[in-house]
């Protein structure tokens, strides 16, 4: 700004001198036939010129050099300081005020331009700064803004505690040494900036740019309070739906198993061979569903936990059709049509196979009784194959099937009576760690169908 002064100081100082000098060198011989008004008129026209390009004081510097100049070359006698005619002073002298008017009105123009340049600026520096979404990072660009505005090295935010001072946020490089600005912004918060002091900004600005530095630190901090707030409430919400679940599951299978050993362990019940099968088979059946109940719990914190690891490799759907629905209680009612010329797809075989059961099972408790699932699987582009699990049961609105991959989710989530809910969410983790999709759409004629979609081998 210094140098920019200096350049216009200048260029002001030789518009005058040459300015004078040819008006001067091209007026002298014509100055007997021209009026004095004229002349003078003439000259205020490069005082008018000075004050545009250099300023106020090289302006005043030319009215004061054009008027003298007029009186030792224009007015009698000649090459004289001294004025004969009384009209010649009053000329001489309103010239001179016209001249330093003319000038004082072009400067204060100039400064208001000026003003109203750099306070649309500074308005429009500071709107944009308001605009930006608030979030991790969101101080750090607004003061990379202010940094840039004042043309500063670094500029940062720091903040009083008990233990001293510390920077709570910065842009550019570490501040080093003493600080070149220091602003109050906020209860124990100050915005300091390191670099040459290039610009000399309205106080207020940088004032209001401090404020803002302040709000922005404040509003991310809240917003990081709010997303932990919501974090919380969102595992309470998980624990109450776990304990509520978890109850019911852990409650009926143990109530199984407890009847029946109960009953198999009592010398004075005179069981069938018959009887001690089936309540043998009671407590094999709970046994496989708190069994199940421990898988879907520990896959379900290996998925949350991030520590699932999937290791595809080409293989064949309808192998892996074939084999989850052994696992099945009825595999029967399921009607499978994959293609065995289908191409390889590439998954993890053990994870796959879990989803189609999970999906399976769910399909089965939808479906009405006798009502078969159906399982179709074909090619859906160049490097995608899909598998759709079909049944015709009540389906799902449109606007819950996103809300029911979520955990602890289902259906009719104001019971216990339906299970955990994780078997949708654990298909959703699993396809996704095998780089595929599953989604949830209508199946013609009521139902819902699951489509499953993993890339293909190469």
């Amino acid at each position: 700004m210094i140098a920019r002064r200096g350049r216009r100081l200048a260029a002001g100082v030789a518009l005058a001198a040459a300015g004078l000098s040819l008006l001067t060198a091209v007026l002298v011989p014509l100055r007997t036939g021209v009026a004095l008004a004229s002349v003078v008129l003439l000259y205020l026209v490069v005082v008018v010129a000075t004050a545009v390009v250099g300023g106020l004081a090289p302006s005043l510097a030319a009215a004061v050099a054009s008027d003298l100049v007029v009186n030792f070359f224009f007015v009698p006698p000649y090459h004289t300081l001294t004025v004969e005619s009384e009209d010649q002073v009053i000329t001489l002298v309103v010239y001179i005020a016209v001249a330093v008017t003319v000038s004082l009105a072009m400067d204060l123009a100039a400064r208001q331009r000026a003003n109203a340049a750099r306070s649309g600026v500074e308005a429009e520096l500071l709107a944009r700064m308001s605009a930006q979404p608030v979030g991790a990072g969101s101080t750090q660009a607004l003061l990379e803004h202010i940094r840039g505005a004042l043309h500063m090295d670094s500029a940062a935010l720091v903040e009083q505690g008990a233990g001293g001072s510390q920077v709570v946020a910065g842009a550019g490089p570490d501040l080093t040494g003493p600080p070149t600005l220091s602003v109050p912004a906020a209860d124990n918060l100050t915005l300091v900036a390191t670099g040459r002091a290039t610009i000399a900004s309205d106080p207020r600005f940088i004032a209001r740019l401090a404020t803002a530095a302040a709000r922005a630190l404040q509003a991310e901090r809240l917003a990081d309070e709010a997303a932990q707030a919501r974090e919380l409430a969102e595992i309470d919400r998980l624990r109450a739906a776990l304990l509520a679940a978890v109850g019911h599951d852990l409650r009926t299978p143990l109530a199984g198993i407890k009847a029946g050993v109960s009953s198999l362990r009592d010398p004075d019940l005179q069981l069938t061979t018959g009887q001690q099968d089936e309540l043998l088979a009671t407590v094999e059946e709970s046994a496989d569903r708190m069994t199940e109940l421990v898988e879907n719990l520990l896959a379900m914190s290996r998925l949350q936990a991030g520590a699932l690891s999937a290791q595809p490799r080409p293989i064949s759907l309808d192998e892996i059709v074939a084999t989850a629905l052994l696992h099945q209680p009825d595999p029967h009612r399921t009607q499978a049509e994959v293609p065995d010329d289908l191409p390889y797809a590439y998954a993890d075989p053990g994870l796959l196979e879990r989803v189609i059961a999970n999906l399976v099972a769910n399909a089965h408790q939808a479906s009405p009784s006798g009502v078969p699932v159906a399982i179709l699987g074909r090619i859906a582009g160049p490097d995608t194959l899909e598998l759709r699990v079909i049944d015709q049961g009540p389906g799902i609105p449109a606007g819950e099937r996103e809300r029911v991959f979520q955990p602890f989710q289902r259906l009719d989530d104001h019971t216990t009576t339906a299970g955990l809910g994780l078997g949708l969410a654990i298909a959703k983790g699993f396809t996704e760690a095998m780089n595929g999709t599953i989604t949830a759409t209508d199946t013609p004629g009521g139902g819902l169908t699951m489509i499953i979609t993993v890339p293909v081998a190469r």
